[in-house]
């Protein structure tokens, strides 16, 4: 099995700039306001500087001084600005200084999505040297808190034994972590590990998994989606009509956890 693609949705820019004109014109109204409302006007100052980060990536003009003064009028308020989504966002248009900058100190404040990026920024190299043993490190501590994408990654370097010993079964464990959530990537290898007779085989276990990971991949991954699709009618090649009928009936009652 392979490491397969990670990320996370984008932001709109119409929906940005006019969440940021109405607080700007929200903040307007509160001057001369008694004292009481000083603490709604730090509110939404820090909201517009999160806003305005946002936007900067977005847009992707004048990013970087956008970015700094958001940052800093957050500071300023004495509120954090959302930097694990900007983050996220800088790693996604391949801006790896920005998203390590952003990334680490949230990360080393204890933020699970930030321990994530950072362990993917190790496991990619991206602005650092690439390190498995440090990757392992960031994503084992955001598994822990319950990051399915983080626990997704750390499966995978358990069954690629990357920064630490192999070790199918915890890989499996932790891909049956990820997969309950939702986490169709996880879904899709947690599958594969079934069909392949991961502890031993059980197509009933792999079909239904190989199903929901199939009906999870959006649209436009069509190749992840496509190879999930290829993985569970092979699966069901195997089975026979009662095998099939309650890996569908446990594929529709399933719920994230």
């Amino acid at each position: 099995m392979r490491l397969l693609p990670w990320g996370r949705g984008q932001a709109d820019e119409a929906a940005l700039e006019e969440r940021i004109s109405a607080l700007q014109a929200a903040l307007d109204s509160c001057k001369g306001v008694a004292q009481r409302w000083s603490e709604f006007r730090r509110t939404v100052t820090a909201a517009i500087a999160a806003l305005a980060l946002a936007v900067g990536f977005v847009l992707g003009v004048y990013w970087e001084p956008l970015a700094r003064s958001a940052t800093d009028l957050a500071a300023a308020v004495g509120l954090a600005a959302p930097d694990v989504d900007a983050a996220e966002a800088a790693y996604r248009e391949g801006d790896f200084a920005s998203a390590l900058r952003l990334a680490r100190p949230r990360a080393e404040q204890g933020d699970a999505r930030a321990q994530s990026l950072l362990g993917l920024i190790y496991l990619r190299g991206r602005e650092v040297a690439q390190d498995d043993t440090e990757a392992v490190k960031w994503f084992r501590l955001a598994a822990d808190q319950g990051d399915a994408s983080a626990r997704f990654n750390l499966g995978v370097m358990f069954e690629e034994g990357r920064g630490l010993p192999q070790d199918p079964a915890e890989a499996a464990r932790w891909y049956r972590l990820a997969a309950e959530q939702g986490n169709a990537l996880a879904q899709y290898n947690l599958g594969l590990w079934y069909s392949q007779g991961g502890g031993s085989q059980d197509n009933v276990s792999a079909h239904m998994w190989l199903n929901l990971a199939a009906a999870r991949f959006p649209p436009a991954d069509s190749r992840n989606r496509n190879a999930a699709v290829r993985s569970r009618d092979a699966v069901a090649e195997r089975m026979t009509a009662e095998q099939l009928a309650e890996a569908q009936r446990r594929a529709r009652a399933w719920q994230p956890k």
